[in-house]
Parts: C-alpha cells; sequence; structure tokens
C-alpha cells in the first residue's frame, strides 16, 4: 500500500505599503519611474547617510496588526540583516527581528471544509531592496534602485495551511484587508504584494514536519497554486525514491512550470542580525492605538450585511460587490448618484464583470466613473433609451468612460417615442410579411414576436420593445 502524504505550507508574505515616501527618506515611493530617479544618499545606501523613520509606515503596520487579530509591541526597534547583492546598496537591510512591531495574530477563511484560522507568527516593517534588470541582448546585469527603500510590511504565517486552495484564501482574505484599510493597493503584477511559500511534505499521521524548502518569483494566485502542487511532488517523489529533501531556496519558473534551486535556504543566525544603532525604538503608546482603531475602516464583512439590510440585496450580489475594494467604492458612489441599487448590482455584476472576463481584466481595472454609470442608469429610468441600446452604451462607457448623454445624442440612440412613425414601420413589415399574419391569425404566436423582431431591427433597436408590442397586436387584430 502506498504512503498518503500531507504537505504543510506556511507563507511569507511581503506587501508594499501606500506611502508616498520610501521608509527612511522622502523619495517617491511611485511605481514606474525613470531607472534611479526616486534615489537619494539614504536609499543608495552612501557612506555618513542617516535614516529617519516614516510615521505613516508605522501607522499602516498598526492598522493592518488589528486587523488582523495581532498583538503590538508597544515597544519595538529596527535590526540590521546582513547580505550581499547586487541590488542591496548597504550590504544589510533594515528589518525587524528582536522585536517586531505585531506578533501572534490570526484571520479565518473558508475552506471546503468550513471555517478555518490561519495564525500570524508576526508582522514586521522593513525596507525593499533594488531590482536587478538582466539585458540578455548585451549580456549584463543593470540595477535599479527607484524600488530600494520602499516600505514594507512581512506577514508571516505559522504552518497552518496544507492545501494550494487554502493558501490562496488566506492570500486573499489578506489582501482584502488590506485594501480596504487603504494600506496598499496589492497588485500582484507590480509586485505591491510578493508571496514566498515554505512547503514540506510529511507522512499523513506524522507529528514532525519534514524538511521545508522556500518557493520565490510567484508573482499571480495561479503561479503560487502550480508552484505549490509541482514542490509538493517534486519533494514527494523524493522521498519515495529514498532521497532526501535538501533545505534550499528555490525559483519558481512559471513558463517551464517548473523550479530549479537558487541557493541553501538561510537560517537567521546567517544573517547576523544586529540592532540598527542609527534609529532609536519606537513607542507605540495606547493613546497612538487608540486613534489607528478609531480610522479602521468598515470592513468586508460589515459591509457585506450593510448592502442586505440597507440597500435590500441579495447575499449572492452582497459577496460579489464587496470582495473588491474597487468595486464597492464603485458601487456605493454610484448608488448615492442615482439611488437605484439594485439596478446598479445587476450592471456591476452581469455586463462589467462579463467584459472583463472577455478581455482578460482584474476588478481593479474598472476605470469609469461613478457619475457616467449613473447617468446611464437614469436615461433608462427616464425611458430616453431602452435597454438593448442601453448595453451598446455601457460597452462605451466601460471602455472609454464617455458621458452617456452626450454619446447617446451624438449617435441617434433616443427611443423612438413617435406612434404614427412606428405604426407606418409595422404595416410595411406586415404588408411584406403576408405569411406570418396568416400564420399569427391560424393561432401561431411566434409569427407576432417574427413581426416585432423585424419592427425593431428596422427601428435600429432604438423603439420601446414594450410600445412595439402593442402596436403589432393592434395591427395584427385589427
Amino acid at each position: 500500500m502506498s504512503r498518503q502524504y500531507e504537505t504543510v505550507i506556511g507563507l511569507e508574505v511581503h506587501v508594499e505599503l501606500a506611502s508616498k515616501t520610501k521608509i527612511f527618506c522622502g523619495c517617491s515611493t511611485a511605481f514606474g519611474g525613470a531607472p534611479n530617479t526616486h534615489t537619494c544618499p539614504v536609499c543608495t545606501g552612501m557612506p555618513g547617510s542617516l535614516p529617519v523613520l516614516n510615521r505613516q509606515v508605522v501607522e499602516y503596520a498598526l492598522a493592518v496588526g488589528l486587523a488582523t487579530n495581532c498583538g503590538i509591541n508597544q515597544y519595538c526597534k529596527f535590526d540590521r540583516k546582513n547580505y550581499f547583492y547586487p541590488d542591496n546598496p548597504q550590504n544589510y537591510q533594515i528589518s525587524q527581528l528582536y522585536l517586531p512591531i505585531c506578533h501572534d495574530g490570526w484571520v479565518e477563511i473558508e475552506t471546503a471544509a468550513g471555517t478555518k484560522k490561519v495564525r500570524i507568527h508576526e508582522i514586521h516593517m522593513e525596507e525593499d531592496a533594488g531590482k536587478l534588470i538582466h539585458d540578455e541582448w548585451e549580456d549584463v546585469s543593470l540595477v535599479d534602485y527607484n524600488r530600494s527603500g520602499v516600505p514594507l510590511i512581512e506577514i508571516v504565517s505559522e504552518p497552518d495551511m496544507r492545501s494550494a486552495d487554502e493558501v490562496i484564501a488566506y492570500l486573499e482574505k489578506l489582501r482584502l484587508i488590506i485594501q480596504y484599510l487603504g494600506a496598499s493597493d496589492c497588485k500582484l503584477q507590480e509586485g505591491s504584494m510578493r508571496a514566498d511559500v515554505n512547503l514540506s511534505v510529511r507522512e499523513v499521521g506524522t507529528e514532525a514536519f519534514g524538511t521545508r524548502t522556500e518557493m520565490k518569483n510567484l508573482n499571480s494566485f495561479k503561479a503560487i497554486a502550480r508552484a505549490i502542487e509541482g514542490e509538493r511532488e517534486r519533494q514527494i517523489e523524493l522521498l519515495e525514491e529514498g532521497k532526501k529533501v535538501i533545505q534550499e531556496t528555490r525559483r519558481w519558473d512559471d513558463n517551464k512550470e517548473s523550479s530549479h534551486a537558487m541557493r541553501s535556504k538561510e537560517d537567521a543566525q546567517d544573517y547576523r542580525y544586529f540592532p540598527d544603532p542609527d534609529l532609536v525604538p519606537v513607542w507605540i503608546d495606547d493613546e497612538w492605538i487608540e486613534r489607528v482603531k478609531a480610522k479602521q475602516p468598515e470592513m468586508c464583512t460589515e459591509k457585506m450585511a450593510r448592502y442586505q439590510s440597507e440597500y435590500a440585496l441579495p447575499e449572492y450580489d452582497a459577496q460579489i460587490l464587496t470582495g473588491s475594494k474597487h468595486l464597492a467604492d464603485l458601487f456605493e458612489e454610484t448608488v448615492a448618484i442615482c439611488g437605484q441599487p439594485k439596478e446598479v448590482s445587476n450592471w456591476l455584476m452581469t455586463d462589467a464583470m462579463r467584459l472583463l472576463k472577455e478581455r482578460g481584466q482584474e476588478v481593479e481595472s474598472l476605470n469609469f466613473s461613478p457619475e457616467n454609470l449613473a447617468k446611464l442608469i437614469n436615461l433608462i429610468h427616464n425611458n430616453t433609451i431602452n435597454r438593448t441600446v442601453a448595453r451598446g452604451v455601457f460597452e462605451a462607457v466601460f471602455t472609454d468612460d464617455v458621458d452617456p448623454e452626450q454619446y447617446v445624442e451624438e449617435k441617434g440612440l433616443k427611443v423612438v417615442n413617435d406612434e404614427d412613425a412606428l405604426k407606418k414601420k409595422i404595416e410595411e413589415i406586415i404588408a411584406a410579411n403576408p405569411q406570418s399574419v396568416a400564420d399569427y391569425k391560424a393561432g401561431k404566436q411566434k409569427a407576432m414576436g417574427f413581426i416585432v423582431g423585424q419592427t425593431m431591427r428596422a427601428m435600429k433597436g432604438k423603439a420601446d420593445p414594450a410600445v412595439v408590442n402593442a402596436l403589432v397586436k393592434e395591427i395584427l387584430e385589427a
């Protein structure tokens, strides 16, 4: 009988904080600047330069810690983590080992087996390193220090997850909490949320952990899921062959769907941590914690309950809308303008989601204004356009954020309410389709639908379907 294995997973999640300036200097944290333009002597590690802690970074770290049920180390300090990489200008990283800002928290995730608590060992503040750009054509590696000194929090979980599904649920929960707090946009594709996966396998029923490896270079949830499955299979194969798993850091190649060893996995002593002599300890008094608590926003679960009670939305609608801070904001701002929550929900959950899926885009890429969606809904409500036309107008709003009122006017899309003109067109279509008239008189109701469809086509969708239906019936029965 073959042996059964259990996967044991813990995560180190790095989140780039949303402060406008870096953690220890006044340089910009904006994404996408020309290489080495967001730099100064501090973040490029020049001798004699001194770091000064950004207060906003502490506020964000506190907010995330409180929202994930962590204890707060009111006396915390920074340490130097010593290592040499070309993209690390000081040859050390300022981080927190001995007294991190947050400790012993947890979040709840939904799994196939029900609700599960994933424990958080600690959250600490640190600075990011720079970025190496490998130019294969010129056969050189270049360094961009724009990212050096960008503020991060690292959220270190306990090894409580047992599958890729649980890992994704945990990451989605963290991302939602952090986005609601406004502490980060958590865009994996821009590197503002990155996860390193620590994974080991053991025989089912065994207490001791197996030898773990760390997987890096994971920049999407799909890549993380594939890397977990790939590494699990690799480790089981080694054990089945009687070989040992080596503790090491591995780099995942999502194109090849395989990983390769980068270096042996370091432990804390390898980094020769010691307290940073240039930074004073941070004292967080009770009043500061209470101020941060008072500013915590309405979170996802609270918002869900409110949408059901205040807007009378079904639970499913509320769940989808609150599943993204961006989508929830767009929904609420549109409702505030037009006062039609169910109508706003329908447009966002059907047409907007359909177009996002067709174009392979994320919800965060929705960039039309609530004002324009509200205008579109009012055009339908006032019977200025019908729903068939509205779908086309919505696509223009979705793509280019056009002003619907102006767009409808310019394209001549208003509903045709001239009954005499409609009657004339219907009579022309009936005259051209005697068989349909005969079928209708013989009791075939579909024949009337054909006449209605031909009329709508002739009117280019601009007629009111209810009016067309009534007039066709009236003329056919006359």
